[in-house]
Parts: structure tokens; sequence; C-alpha cells
């Protein structure tokens, strides 16, 4: 695996050093400790490599669009973390995962019946819905549609003419095929 250090360029790096030669890759020192821990330990480099790009380490081997979407279970596991806005509000974020894989998000706060905020409220679940579904193409492999983008938008506003109901009234113009009847009472622009 290993043989005896030369002085040459290092086939990783580029830099004019002392390499040795692992699996017949000519390495200094450094890069062999990142080549080693390639080998060694791939999850430690799936770490790493998350903590500076946010993108996957290489293209996923499995077109999702073949893949069989699974079922999101009844009861899934779940995290809440309590954080803290600029404005100091207190909000609750509630991640539901199946196998260790975030699935859905929620998000609460205790000024719920604060006026001020029910439009942030219905912008923020407007959000986490349509994150949500996103989480389920990517892990659970459930197809993206605009339909489903469209009930999530509806289904977030909390009165007509918030920005979800407006966002709805829109979107939903570019629906191709059958409507519904209940969307036939959405805004119209």
């Amino acid at each position: 695996m290993t043989e005896k250090k030369q002085d040459s360029r290092c086939q990783l790096c580029g830099n004019a050093k002392k390499t040795q030669s692992v699996d017949n890759v000519a390495v200094c020192s450094t890069c062999r400790t990142v080549l080693m821990t390639v080998k060694n330990h791939p999850e430690a480099i799936r770490k790493a490599w998350h903590l500076y790009h946010d993108e996957p380490i290489l293209p996923q081997p499995n077109n999702i669009a073949n893949l069989e979407p699974i079922d999101l279970p009844d009861v899934v596991d779940g995290k809440r973390y309590r954080t803290v806005d600029r404005e100091q509000n207190k909000w609750y974020l509630s991640v539901s995962e199946v196998e260790g894989n975030p699935v859905e998000v929620f998000a609460s706060t205790a000024f719920d019946r604060n006026h001020e905020l029910q439009s942030r409220i219905s912008n923020l679940t407007t959000i986490t819905r349509l994150i949500s579904l996103i989480l389920r193409h990517i892990f659970l492999y459930e197809p993206l549609t605009l339909d489903k983008c469209l009930k999530q938008i509806q289904r977030s506003s909390r009165q007509k003419n918030d920005l979800p109901d407006m966002l709805y009234g829109v979107l939903n113009r570019y629906r191709k095929g059958p409507t519904e009847e209940s969307d036939k009472n959405s805004l119209i622009m």
C-alpha cells in the first residue's frame, strides 16, 4: 500500500515535496493524511464537506425520478428547537425525522395571538410547508408537483388576501388540467 518516500510532485496538491506512494498515487505527507481519511473514514469527509459546501460531495448515483416514494409514517421521531429572533420573540422549531433525515418542519411561537405577528406567522407557515415538501422530495422521493406546492400554500393562508392567499391565486393560474372545486373560490387577480 505505502512505498518509500521520493522527491517528486504531489499528485493531489501539485506541490514539489517528498512524496510517497499510497495506492499508486504519489502524495505529500499532508495529502497522504487526506487520502487515508477519504479511504478509511469517508463519513468524516462527508461531515467536513457539508461544513463548507451546500451541495453533495458527489452527484447522487440514483435518479430520484426512478425511485419509489416512501410513505410518510403516521408517527415519526422529531426534535424541537427553541430560538429567539432579533425582536426577542421566542420561536419553537420542530423537525420530524424518518431514519434520521428531516422530512417536515414546523414553527410556532408563544405570540400566536399577537395581531402584528399574524402575517409573519402565515408567511412562516408557507415557508415551512414548502420546505417540508422539498425535504420529503429529497429524503422520501415524494414527487414534487405544482399541485402539491399550491395545496401547501393554500393551507398556510390565515385570512383572505394575506401573502399565501395572493401567491396561491397567482400561481394557480399556471396549473394545467382540471382544478378542484375549492380552487374555484380562490383569489382571482
